[in-house]
């Protein structure tokens, strides 16, 4: 690397500021006429660096590196003799760290954020950014390398050859990119990403949350990464519309809280959604629910039952909605609504739709509720609703127990019970005015099954119960637990120690259901080994 930098510059010392620039004029032609994206001759406009030389002269990482600064015969001299042996394992401890999830174990010095904030500067300058965006996102991004190469050089920013890849990684990012962000997404084992102004981000992994040393240039270039990401879903967020829900490429939920309302500066929070989708079999190897949990659910998604998913922020609603929906057959058509599409269903006859907020005039909004009531137009078998928040719960209901068997949605609530109660008060505050008993009428005739989830203290998520809705008695709703999760104790790690077990019952209510769907034998299977397993549990204790 410094051989090729002092090469390009024709000097061994100190490089004076005027004889740069032409030697590098060249190349930087050369390229753009491989390139037809070439920059418009930028090195002569860029801005003097003369600080970050003096404050910076040697590695910008965190450790500390001197083979960056010891000339070549001193580095290979120290190699020959016999002390070279401890030497080698202190560069193999750095390689590990780098190779390492870095947003978590390798914060960067002040330094390297002050050389990079100019060099991206100089790149802004120099880049034709209308001729960039007519390429490829491969083309691109060589494109971007060869010009911040030659900047560097230019500049005689000292770098080891590692932290100049992460340096042309980092602007390559920032320009095409998500910036910080994408090391993050690429990870597959984070669930969640919280961003809470330009200088804190958190990070969900096993159901624990840890904070990172990923951070912003400042609170400007994290709101440049937010409009980039909702303005690819048609939405804007700005200080008019400070507040905006989007997802990413891949389905992954967003939502954005801007200033003013955020004080601190703008909060950014991605749902991740991991690239192997998950499946009811992986739920139980992951111990969310037994095998005959599973299966009972799976007769409860293939009788068509009207399921409502129960749970916290977090406890894995659509991930749940998302496994039972894998047991809608092929030919059924299924409508789904939401207010970022999320769901990832993979049948071939779907049909998916998303509200949409107002516009800068206040016009043209369309809400839930209006989607749903849409959906009895389209001659739906199955309405999906991603989560139910207000009086589309009384759409849903009517769906529910007018010949769309099978219709399942998501709510916010701690209990099956709460869960009654919250779609009650829903409704209600919708404005229809109808009396408490006819709403609770409503609900039983429209609800089957109620699946609650929770979100354990040591992150793990459980499918707590299976719940079935009888009927009422009085004002009361009257419900049954056909599966339920007991929590023992924890372990010398702090993990959760508990089991699923059944209830004992043998015939639930939807059993004359399953007999409809010629599954009746297969439920009675699934309930007497949930009983037997329920039985040798108990033995072991």
């Amino acid at each position: 690397m410094f051989g090729k930098r002092n090469g390009q510059g024709g000097a061994t010392g100190a490089p004076p500021t005027p004889a740069p620039p032409q030697p590098v004029a060249p190349p930087v032609a050369e390229e753009h006429v491989a390139a037809p994206t070439a920059a418009s001759q930028p090195i002569p406009d860029l801005p003097p660096m003369a600080p970050v030389p003096e404050s910076a002269p040697q590695s910008f990482s965190t450790a500390p590196g001197p083979e960056t600064m010891a000339p070549p015969p001193a580095v290979a001299a120290p190699v020959a003799p016999a002390p070279a042996a401890p030497a080698a394992p202190k560069p193999a401890v750095q390689e590990r760290s780098v190779s390492a999830p870095e947003p978590v174990t390798a914060p960067r010095s002040d330094e390297y954020y002050a050389v990079k904030t100019t060099i991206f500067n100089a790149l802004i300058d120099t880049i034709d950014l209308t001729q960039l965006a007519q390429l490829d996102r491969e083309a691109a991004r060589d494109e971007i390398r060869d010009i911040v190469n030659e900047i560097i050089a230019i500049k005689d920013v000292v770098m080891s050859i590692a932290e100049q890849e992460e340096l042309l990684e980092d602007i390559c990012n920032d320009v095409l990119g998500y910036g910080p962000l994408e090391p993050l997404l690429a990870r597959d084992d984070i669930a969640d990403i919280m961003v809470n102004g330009a200088a804190r981000t958190f990070i969900e992994v096993d159901g624990k949350v840890r904070e990172t040393s990923i951070r912003f240039r400042d609170n400007g270039q994290l709101m440049n990464i937010c409009q980039r990401i909702v303005s690819q879903v048609g939405r804007r967020v700005d200080e008019s519309s400070p507040i905006c829900d989007a997802r990413l490429p891949d389905g992954s939920r967003v939502n954005v809280i801007a200033p003013p309302l955020a004080i601190d500066g703008p909060s950014l929070t991605i749902r991740k959604f991991k690239k192997d989708k998950l499946t009811m079999e992986k739920l139980v190897s992951f111990g969310s629910i037994t095998p005959e949990g599973a299966k009972i659910l799976e007769i409860i998604g293939r009788c068509r039952c009207n399921v409502l998913i129960s749970g916290g922020t977090g406890s894995g609603k659509t991930t749940l909605l998302n496994c039972l929906t894998a047991f809608i057959e092929e030919d059924e058509r299924v409508i789904t609504c939401e207010d970022s599409a999320e769901l990832q269903l993979q049948k071939p006859h779907v049909v998916r739709l998303e509200t949409r907020p107002p516009n800068l005039e206040g016009e043209g909004e369309v809400t839930m509720r209006e989607l749903v009531k849409n959906c009895l137009r389209m001659r739906p078998e199955r309405i999906i609703v991603g989560e139910v928040r207000g009086p589309e719960a009384f759409d849903l209901l009517q769906a529910m127990n007018t010949g769309h068997d099978g219709s399942m949605g998501t709510l916010h609530s701690n209990s099956p019970r709460e869960c009654l109660s919250r779609i009650e008060s829903m409704i209600t505050m919708g404005g229809f005015g109808l009396p408490s008993q006819t709403i609770r009428d409503m609900i039983v005739g429209s609800v089957d099954i109620i699946v609650q989830a929770a979100r354990l203290r040591d992150g793990s998520r459980r499918i707590t119960h299976v719940t079935e809705v009888l009927g009422s008695e009085g004002d009361v709703i009257t419900t049954q637990d056909l599966f339920l999760y007991d929590i023992q104790g924890e372990d010398a790690n702090g993990n959760i120690i508990g089991q699923h077990r059944s209830t004992g019952i043998a015939r639930p209510k939807f059993w004359e259901r399953a007999r409809y769907f010629n599954v009746e034998m297969e439920l009675a299977a699934a309930l007497e080994a949930a009983e037997v397993s329920t039985e040798e549990n108990t033995q072991r204790m």
